[in-house]
């Protein structure tokens, strides 16, 4: 398995980031251990997970994800086998939230406490903080890496202009830069990122690690109608793209994946890494076959002429007449 560069962190991880969303919510604590025993078995190493995984489910506090891979460093001592990548900014609880420095200082040390690590690869701002200048945010970053307590830092959900503003104060006063970004990006949400961000981390060098790589698992194939979104708890989340175009990509993806023998979902990994500025998308599985079936889709190769089917089936720019 070749691995790929995050960025000019001298990482290096898999092409394909294992998200730990549901590790505590649709995975239960057993089920993700072989999920995570599973991903080191097959040569990958790069897992995604964040503070605040899962706090949206009842009865939850967040820390969940976070505390199920602790207990797996703990009982498997795979820790220096993979690059874990946590996030910081999203709402924890009343007034616990942000990109501040003492927030994002505090912050830290929950995460390595429930990780059960001394250390995070890659340290994520979650989302941008419009009340916190770019400034405080990188200083309290370039403070972890100085103690050691972080090895690299990303971005996750900025839009171009505060991305770029956050890498120019880095040149300006010897901060840590932004290695990564971490997009909403798949074969239906195209627009977005290609749009805007595409050519700042392109320009910057950036590694770029998509969420929702198979739009919440529509382009799996799985959801086909609205009768089918009963069939998960994330189904309400895929009713938007039940659209002419949406049907289109799927049309798309039976036919390619017919052609290659293989299935939608590992097509719809395999194009995203067609993409010459993606590094790993992020995939969750709540079982360890889900999980095999990432593997497989991020070792598939594409033809050109399947390459072309799947661009003009998800194609987002209308374009002109002659």
């Amino acid at each position: 398995m070749r691995t790929r560069k995050l960025g000019a962190s001298g990482i290096e991880v898999s092409p394909l980031c294992l998200g730990g969303n549901v590790f505590g919510w649709t995975a239960d604590e057993s089920t993700s251990f072989a999920i995570l025993d599973a991903l080191v078995e097959s040569g990958f190493n790069f897992i995604d997970t964040a503070d605040v995984y899962s706090r949206w489910v009842p009865g939850h506090v967040g820390g969940e994800s976070e505390t199920i891979i602790g207990k797996w460093f703990g009982r498997s001592g795979n820790r220096d086998k993979v690059v874990i990548a946590t996030k910081v900014g999203m709402e924890m609880g009343p007034g616990a939230k942000g990109l501040s420095k003492p927030y994002i200082c505090k912050a830290i040390e929950d995460s390595l406490r429930r990780l059960r690590t001394d250390y995070v690869d890659l340290y994520q701002a979650h989302k941008d903080d419009p009340d916190t200048a770019p400034e405080e945010t990188l200083e309290a970053f370039a403070e972890l890496v100085r103690q050691e307590k972080v090895r690299a830092i990303g971005a996750s959900n900025y839009h171009a202009p505060r991305l770029e503003a956050a890498l120019r104060a880095s040149d300006q006063h010897g901060y840590p830069r932004y290695v990564s970004l971490q997009p909403h990006y798949n074969l239906y949400d195209r627009e977005g990122y290609e749009s805007e961000l595409e050519p700042v981390c392109v320009a910057n060098g950036l590694a770029v690690i998509p969420y929702f790589s198979l739009a919440k698992g529509f382009l799996t194939g799985k959801y086909r109608s609205e009768a089918d979104l009963s069939k998960s708890p994330r189904g309400e989340g895929v009713k938007k793209y039940l659209d002419e175009r949406g049907m289109r990509i799927l049309a798309a993806l039976d036919d390619v994946a017919q052609k290659l023998h293989s299935t939608p979902g590992k097509v719809a990994l395999a194009w995203l890494l067609t993409r010459p500025s993606i590094t790993a998308p992020i995939a969750s599985a709540t079982s360890v076959d889900q999980l095999r079936d990432l593997v497989d889709g991020v070792r598939l190769q594409l033809d050109v002429d399947s390459r072309e089917l799947l661009d003009q089936a998800s194609a987002w720019q209308t374009v002109p007449a002659d």
